[in-house]
């Protein structure tokens, strides 16, 4: 599990773990994912271009940045009034409140 992971996985790793590797994003995948497309950075994005709708993904990891199945994704409203620091903490709300559960049943589910 990853989360905050700001290095690519080398493939070798991948190819050993295929579909075992996880990640946490701070937006709505496959929007503002990428290299350089993390914590501010993706808040003050989403806030530039108008959306008004972010939220987390959490998805496997493959050989591209943030580009691996998704999971699972949970929303939280953009309002206009926002701040890269105002999203972050809301978005930080919904990574503690899903990401344990979600690992649970993905680490459950696999056995």
């Amino acid at each position: 599990m990853l989360a905050g992971f700001l290095w690519k996985v080398p493939p070798a790793l991948i190819a050993a773990y295929p579909n075992r590797i996880i990640n946490i994003h701070p937006a709505l995948l496959p929007k503002y994912g990428g290299k350089g497309m993390y914590g501010h950075h993706v808040h003050a994005a989403v806030i530039a271009n108008g959306e008004t709708t972010s939220g987390i993904t959490i998805h496997y990891v493959d050989e591209q940045y943030d580009h691996g199945a998704t999971i699972f994704q949970a929303t939280c409203e953009v309002l206009p009034s926002d701040t890269p620091d105002t999203l972050a903490a809301r978005i930080h709300q919904l990574e503690h409140q899903f990401f344990p559960s979600i690992i649970e049943q993905v680490v459950t589910t696999l056995g």
